[in-house]
Formats: C-alpha cells, structure tokens, sequence
C-alpha cells in the first residue's frame, strides 16, 4: 500500500480563494442588511455563521498570514511564519475552538512617535491574530450598518481622501469659508485610554465573541489601567476604536479619520459649549481631550489634518499642500534613494520617472 504525501503548498495555493471571498460578502451583506431593518437574532445567527465559515476561516489565515503588513512579525511565541501545514492545522483548531478562545499574552514593542516619546505596539500570535481577523469578518458589517457617514478611518472603501473632499466642499469660497474656525480635536491616548467596558456594551455580537474580546482586551492591559487601552497591533484594534468613537460626529459639524478628528464651526458657534459636549461623550468612554495638542484655527490661518495642510486664502479660495512634516519626510525619503549605492541609475531613473506628474 503506498501511503499518500500531502503537499500542503499545493493545497494551499489551489484554494478557490475567489469562491471563499464570495461566500463570505455573501454572509456579511446578509449581517449588514438584517442590522439595517433591526432583526438583531438575524444578524447575530448570521455572525455565528461566518465564524463557522471554512471560506472565512482560510481568508482569516490567508490575510494575516500573506497579505498583512505586520505578517512577519512574531508574537510571543516567537513564531514569525507558518508553513502551509501549520496553515491548515490552524484552521481545524480555529474550527474547534473559536467560541472558546484563550488569547495569549502580547508582546510589547516600543516605537519612536514624533515629539520624543514612545508608544507600545502590543503584538499579539499570529494565532491570536487569525481569530481576531475571524471576528471581525463577523463584528464589520454589524457595525457598517450603523457607523456615521463621516468617520473615513478603517473602513472598506473610504479613504483619506474622502476626509479631504469633505473639508473642501465645506471651507471653500461658495460656503465662505474665510469666515468659519476649525477646532482640532486631539483625544489623550486613545488607544490606551479607551474604556473595556463601553467597548463591549457597544458591540453587537453574541455574548461569546464578547466573552473573547474582553480576553483579548485583557490581555494587553496597562497595569497602571487595567479596564482601559485596546492593544495597538491587533487585528481588531481601529474597530474597536471606531466602535467606541462612533456618534462624536455628531457633535458638530466635522469629520473623523480613527481618532484624529477636526470640528468646522460658524463664525457666531461657541467652541466652549462644544468642547463641554466632547468632553462628556469622551469621558463616558474613559477617554479625555487633550489640551495641549487640541486647538481653535481660524481657517485662514491654515491647520494640518492626515498629513496635509488645509488653508483658505485671502481671496476665499481653499488650498491643500503637504503638511510640512510631511514633506521633509518624503525630501528623506527621495535623498535616501538618491544617495543609497543600492539602486543602480536605471532604478533611480525609474523612481523619478514615477513621481514626474504627466502632462
């Protein structure tokens, strides 16, 4: 009898990945639509099914695995790669016990932030980080049903440059915008900050996927805060942090990319009672303003805002340059090319051929 070789790697890339992808937005727009006319048990029969999904599953393993920037990155089990065995082993135990999941300790990375200090990136195992990509399949198209039209950051199909078009239809000269002031929101810590349990009161789920995101909360807790903080570098992160921001909007006026956040008001608006409203939607979150880095600009004095500059002109007219950190960023990123002996003259040709605006 001749026993039968499994070759993974070809298993792995025959997958009818295009087929896994189809039946999952099938699920999810199943969950959207059910949340959209409020039949809640719909929606939460729809989310256990994509976690009992084969296709969500792989896509699960596959994104953080392949496609993720952060894939190569090891938890504290070390582990910066699977083989396409460990691959499909993963998927069986995700299939077993993704109601139950324990989450493993993070492992902490400090990274440099710009005014000297640093913020730690809470690395969670790949593992860890399959079954958070498994939920959120499930928690996204819950929350995109009821999510504000104004909130661009981590969300399918919206971008920055939709944050950008919405500050230009609304400060530009037919909506005089010489007159208005912007309040650049700046919340403390965020992330670290944001309340444990105003999460998981807000996200619609069945109670054990809320049962294991508060583990996964947990899990890269700050001792100092231990009921506050969602773990920067988890797969589940910026919708968590969406999911607690969401309805700020409404506030004002204003547009909201994740936390960074600008509020347009009229020239007679009084920025003191809305800072007093901002501050009690924050503080019910766990979360406070900060005072050093949030301010009121008049429009002509220009504001940077997602790593651009926003500036009405004397005459009315609205401008959008490069902030200039932004800009002496990508100046290091050009004479990094330029005088690296890493690229030949035929690459540095053809990077500069890139940037070249065609006319």
């Amino acid at each position: 009898m001749v026993r039968r070789v499994e070759n993974y790697s070809e298993l792995w890339k025959r997958a009818n990945w295009k087929e896994f992808q189809k039946v999952l937005f099938r699920l999810q727009c199943g969950v959207w639509k059910a949340i959209r006319i409020g039949d809640m048990a719909k929606a939460r029969k729809l989310q256990k099914l994509i976690l009992k999904s084969h296709s969500a599953r792989m896509l699960a393993i596959r994104q953080v695995t392949q496609l993720n920037q952060g894939k190569k990155t090891a938890g504290v089990d070390g582990k910066a790669k699977l083989t396409f065995k460990e691959r499909f082993e993963l998927a069986s135990v995700l299939k077993e016990s993704v109601n139950k999941w324990r989450h493993k300790k993070l492992r902490e990375i400090p990274i440099p932030k710009k005014d000297g200090t640093k913020r730690i990136l809470k690395v969670p195992t790949i593992a860890d980080r399959a079954w958070q990509c498994l939920v959120k399949y499930a928690l996204e198209p819950a929350h995109e049903a009821q999510f504000h039209a104004r909130s661009y950051g981590f969300r399918t199909g919206r971008s920055a440059h939709d944050a950008q078009k919405f500050l230009f239809c609304n400060l530009r000269s037919s909506c005089n915008g010489k007159d208005k002031r912007v309040l650049e929101l700046d919340i403390e810590k965020c992330f670290d900050r944001i309340s444990h349990k105003a999460i998981i009161e807000r996200v619609i789920a069945p109670q054990f996927i809320k049962q294991g995101l508060w583990l996964c909360l947990k899990a890269g807790v700050n001792p100092q805060f231990p009921e506050q903080g969602t773990p920067q570098g988890g797969v589940c992160s910026p919708l968590l942090a969406n999911i607690a921001l969401n309805g700020i909007e409404d506030l004002g006026k204003s547009v909201r990319y994740a936390d960074d956040m600008v509020f347009i008001l009229k020239p007679n608006e009084d920025a003191g009672k809305l800072l007093e409203k901002i501050e009690t939607f924050l503080a019910e979150r766990g979360m406070k303003i900060s005072e050093r880095k949030t301010k009121l600009t008049a429009t002509t004095d220009g504001f940077d805002f997602l790593g651009w500059h926003f500036k009405v002109q004397s005459n009315g007219k609205f401008k959008i340059t490069p902030s200039e950190e932004n800009f002496k960023a990508f100046q290091q990123k050009v004479k990094k090319v330029v005088n690296s002996s890493n690229y030949g003259a035929t690459e540095k040709a053809d990077f500069f051929r890139f940037l070249t605006p065609k006319t």
